[in-house]
């Protein structure tokens, strides 16, 4: 292992043990909260339900993926995002086990079969040595040109109209929010979209990839908002603040003839 690599790793940890404060005071606060709000008690922590205990460590490790890849040249990040990925996949799996299976498991196909190999992918191109790369080695972020910006557009559009369709026919009818409300369902596929759309372009180191994890965020904030999950809607605000930093990060790494789209190039 080189001296680059041990202080790219080195950071890993360093987020890592960041991410793992941030929940240990958030799980404090909302612990602190359902013991002294009567209102809130058992709305919050769900200690006994597996998937939502597996969440913690996917959660805690997404961050530290996120706050990793801050630095557009630090791959090491994407190991963390394959341990969250497959953690993910799990909690969905559990969820599953009860009374409407069919409607996790598109999630458990989506972390196993598309994020880990795109994330796999994204460790194999950022791997790649300093001397292939332009600008004597220094990674300089870019937006997507004009026509892939539209064609991704479309992609997003074309993801959401598809889970809407198989959420509304192919899906066992259910009285659940997820099943009947058309907005649940239409947030659901945005989420669904941009999370597919933001791990693929982090593979190309492009910046709009930041965006579509900004509207993932928005989108868990509104989807939860809707089902009542106080949990979750801290989570995604939470999850909305740091890919919101990253994205900063990169842009301003970002030379004025990479601009892409935003210069019609």
């Amino acid at each position: 292992m080189t001296a680059q690599e041990k202080k790219l790793w080195l950071a890993t940890v360093k987020n890592l043990g960041i991410s793992l404060f941030m929940y240990s005071f958030l799980l404090g606060i909302l612990w602190l909260d359902e013991t002294f709000v009567e209102s809130l008690k058992g709305m919050l922590l769900h200690f006994d339900d597996p998937a939502w205990i597996v969440g913690i460590p996917a959660s805690i490790i997404g961050v530290a993926y996120i706050l990793t890849i801050r630095n557009p040249i630090n791959y090491t990040g994407f190991y963390m995002g394959i341990i969250m990925s497959a953690l993910l996949g799990v909690q969905f799996l559990l969820q599953g086990l009860g009374d409407s299976p069919v409607r996790y498991y598109d999630s458990v196909a989506l972390y196993f079969c598309v994020f880990i190999p795109f994330q796999l992918k994204s460790i194999i191109n950022w791997k790649k040595p300093q001397k292939e790369n332009e600008n004597n080695g220094r990674f300089e972020p870019s937006f997507l040109s004009v026509k892939s910006m539209l064609l991704s557009l479309l992609v997003f559009i074309l993801i959401v109209g598809i889970d809407y369709l198989i959420g509304t026919y192919l899906l066992p009818k259910t009285t659940e929010a997820l099943n009947e409300r058309f907005w649940v369902k239409f947030i659901s596929g945005m989420m669904i979209a941009s999370s597919v759309l933001a791990n693929f372009w982090l593979i190309y180191r492009k910046n709009d990839s930041w965006i579509y994890w900004v509207i993932y965020s928005v989108s868990g904030i509104l989807l939860f908002s809707i089902l009542g999950n106080i949990f979750s809607i801290v989570l995604f605000l939470f999850f909305l603040f740091i890919n919101g930093m990253a994205g900063i990060s990169w842009i301003k790494s970002t030379p004025k003839k990479n601009y892409g789209w935003l210069i019609g190039k």
